[in-house]
């Protein structure tokens, strides 16, 4: 195997990185169904508006979402249509280790 340039890897693992929040995880569904404004996903999310303006920061620094200006409110929308995809993997990964996770308990 040819290994790919360093710069790939760095840039996954920037992608990866701003997957790795829960609350992010919540925004992504969500705005997977419809544009939003930073006021609904607050409501949605349970937290103050700088804490999830700074999630859709690292969404969007990671091109993951993108915005739109209306007045003085911003909406938010999903940049990638691919991320079904991507969860639909990672939900078989949990399936599958909750089956080896059972064959464990039912062996012992």
């Amino acid at each position: 195997m040819k290994p790919k340039p360093r710069q790939l890897y760095e840039a996954r693992a920037k992608v990866a990185k701003a997957l790795a929040h829960p609350s992010r995880l919540l925004i992504l569904d969500a705005l997977a169904e419809k544009e939003m404004c930073v006021c609904d996903l607050t409501d949605l999310v349970g937290a103050d508006q700088s804490t999830v303006s700074k999630h859709l920061a690292v969404l969007k620094n990671a091109g993951i979402v993108a915005d739109r200006k209306e007045g003085v409110m911003i909406f938010y929308s999903l940049k990638v249509a691919c991320l079904r995809g991507f969860w639909s993997c990672v939900e078989g990964v949990l399936k599958q280790n909750l089956k080896e996770q059972q064959a464990v308990m039912r062996s012992s």
